[in-house]
């Protein structure tokens, strides 16, 4: 039985695009750093989102965020799959996914820039830090300088940050009738430990 090929080549091309958007999503851990240098990786960093109003608080955790950092420039990566987090209503978890942060669309949040100044990673100690760089959310990206902690202890790095998005910066649209519930501006905590890897 002859293959139809008009029929296959759309599933053929739809593979093919799927796998170069793994690949390009890869390379925003796996750059040309130096071979020489210090990196530190994770992938189980956890992430947490908060939305405080007078109506509802609405909490979702991941435990699924990718990160890198290279000691020597300082530079830092994170990528977090967006339908990796998880609600306590799970309603809110679909209308998140499909209605809010269109997931299948825009599967990831990323951010990628680095430690201004950078620290002494070889040396214990927790430090205070801002990294500069630029945050990806729903396909549209912003220049952030986010302020964090890090701590180095036998030579693992544990990280710490706190800050917020406005939900208008990243164009996700808020229908008016869930205007109470869900807050224009979200709380974002990323914490978790990065193991050294050369």
């Amino acid at each position: 039985m002859a293959l139809d090929i008009n029929r296959q080549e759309p599933i053929i091309m739809t593979k093919l695009k799927r796998t170069c958007y793994f690949v390009a999503c890869a390379a925003i851990f796996f750059m040309p750093f130096s071979s020489n240098a210090q990196n530190y990786i994770a992938g189980d960093i956890k992430a947490s989102l908060f939305s405080s109003t007078p109506v509802e608080d609405i909490k979702a955790q991941s435990s699924k965020t990718n990160a890198v950092i290279i000691s020597k420039t300082g530079e830092v990566a994170f990528q977090i799959p967006i339908k990796s987090f998880e609600f306590e209503k799970k309603l809110m978890q679909e209308h998140f996914n499909e209605n809010y942060m269109e997931s299948d669309k825009y599967p990831f949040a990323t951010f990628k820039g680095a430690v201004e100044p950078n620290i002494n990673w070889t040396k214990d100690g927790e430090y205070t830090v801002n990294v500069k760089g630029s945050l990806t959310v729903h396909g549209i990206s912003k220049p952030r300088n986010i302020a964090g902690k890090i701590n180095i202890k036998n030579g693992v790095a544990s990280i710490y940050a706190s800050f917020d998005v406005a939900c208008t910066d990243h164009n996700i649209q808020i229908p008016t009738l869930v205007f109470a519930k869900i807050a224009k501006v979200i709380n974002v905590k990323i914490s978790g430990t990065l193991n050294p890897k050369n």
